[in-house]
């Protein structure tokens, strides 16, 4: 019994240590990518952009081109981490390689001349986050049982979302809250964005700080008995070759992948123009975008919570199909209303969805990873994501331009979640003895 109690105890350190990072990440995703930095660009630094093309456009087609590019080196990434036991080293080495773009973004001046190198960093961070996260993913399996997935899947997704509330806290109150030319009760100066560019390095901060658990507490993969020594074009024949045998062997994973892929493109469009369109469509001020934040990761952070428990119970389809629905009402219900209060009340109701999505869609494809391929499984899970990640920010950017509205740019966010849940409708769910 005590040696059961032991092992118990080192499977939920490693599981702390690992939703650790999750916390850590909300340094990137909260901070920079939602709630903070890309408010800066496009409402401070683009603001004056001359001609026809909004930053809020830009925005969409940088996040465009990261995507495409994700698309192209994930799988092989995990593929490599996976055959030479190397997970934990891969998201190390992505985890570093993005913070350095997080604390790049401090040269970005309050002037639209920095537009482009505040596009070009946030692009890259996305590209070497989304890379970290393959191999994290991946190791969901070492931290957890089939009976416990679900949980520890939503305990990493409420540790992301509870970590944003304390970040962006501190930062609101530390470097945002206020009038004047000092900000915050740290007094820093507001010219040339001086206190929103110290957000970015404390950010960078607080993502090392949190990753290092993982580091020391979880073990490595692992490495197979024959790691294969393939180069470039060896691993993308190996990748094509076993994501042909997968789909004889299991097609409704390859299913899952595609359908997969385009409501997470939808998910990650909410996060990415929630808040620049709470700024410019409904008259949220910009400071106070941090305010709801803070109320978002919570209801985020209760639904990742309270759908961990029925993924384990009820397997993961019901929780992601509900979820999804949730989101069009809400949303489609953001389509027409205006003003604040509006959006604190339907934009809150929608968070509450995202988190169990997020989370389930994760403990989806691990209960279906084959031993050891688990890596290069998040690997694709990450292609076949990116592989469309153009769609919903370029149909907001393309929307927002025909229109000439920004408040049109919902409806590319709208029309790739439904997609995607027509897509996920026929897909078989893991077996019910995957889920004892």
């Amino acid at each position: 019994m005590s040696g059961n109690r032991r092992g118990n105890n080192v499977i939920r350190a490693r599981a702390v240590a690992w939703g650790l990072w999750d916390w850590g990440s909300a340094a990137f995703n909260a901070v920079i990518l939602t709630f903070v930095f890309s408010v800066y660009l496009t409402d401070a630094v683009g603001d004056d952009l001359p001609g026809d093309v909004s930053a809020n456009s830009w925005l969409g087609y940088s996040i465009g081109a990261a995507g495409f590019l994700i698309a192209l080196m994930a799988p092989v990434i995990g593929q490599r981490a996976d055959s030479a036991g190397r997970r934990k080293l891969s998201v190390g080495a992505w985890t570093t390689l993005t913070v350095v773009a997080m604390a790049g973004l401090f040269l970005v001046k309050d002037d639209y001349h920095f537009l482009w190198l505040g596009l070009l960093l946030l692009g890259l961070g996305s590209i070497f986050f989304q890379l970290a996260e393959v191999s994290y993913f991946a190791m969901l399996t070492q931290v957890s049982t089939p009976a416990t997935i679900g949980r520890v899947s939503g305990f990493g997704w409420a540790m992301g979302y509870f970590g944003g509330i304390v970040l962006l806290l501190g930062v609101y109150l530390g470097l945002i809250a206020g009038d004047g030319d000092t900000r915050g009760f740290a007094g820093v100066p507001t010219a040339e964005g001086l206190n929103i560019r110290v957000v970015a390095l404390v950010a960078a901060g607080w993502f090392l700080v949190f990753a290092l658990p993982l580091v020391f507490r979880v073990p490595e993969v692992p490495r197979s008995a024959q790691p294969s020594r393939l180069g470039v074009v060896g691993s993308y024949r190996k990748l094509f070759a076993d994501l042909r045998d997968l789909y004889r062997a299991d097609p409704h994973t390859v299913y899952f992948l595609g359908a997969s892929a385009l409501f997470r493109d939808g998910l990650a469009a909410i996060f990415t123009f929630g808040a620049v369109l709470a700024v410019t469509v409904y008259g949220i001020d910009a400071g106070d975008v941090l305010v709801f934040g803070v109320a978002a990761n919570v209801a985020s952070a209760a639904g990742a919570l309270v759908g961990g428990r029925l993924d384990d119970r009820l397997g993961p389809k019901p929780v992601i199909v509900g979820s999804l629905v949730g989101m069009l009402v809400a949303g489609g219900i953001l389509l027409f209303v205006s003003g604040p209060t509006m959006f604190w009340i339907f934009g809150l109701f929608l968070t509450l969805f995202v988190g169990p999505a997020q989370s389930s869609s994760r403990a989806f494809l691990a209960r279906l990873a084959p031993p050891g391929q688990e890596g290069q499984l998040f690997g694709l899970y990450a292609t076949t994501g990116r592989a469309v990640s153009f769609l919903a920010p370029t149909l907001v950017g393309l929307f927002t331009y025909l229109f000439s509205s920004n408040r049109a740019g919902i409806l590319g966010i709208l029309l790739v979640l439904a997609v995607g849940l027509l897509a996920l409708w026929p897909v078989r769910p893991p077996m019910k003895a995957t889920l004892a």
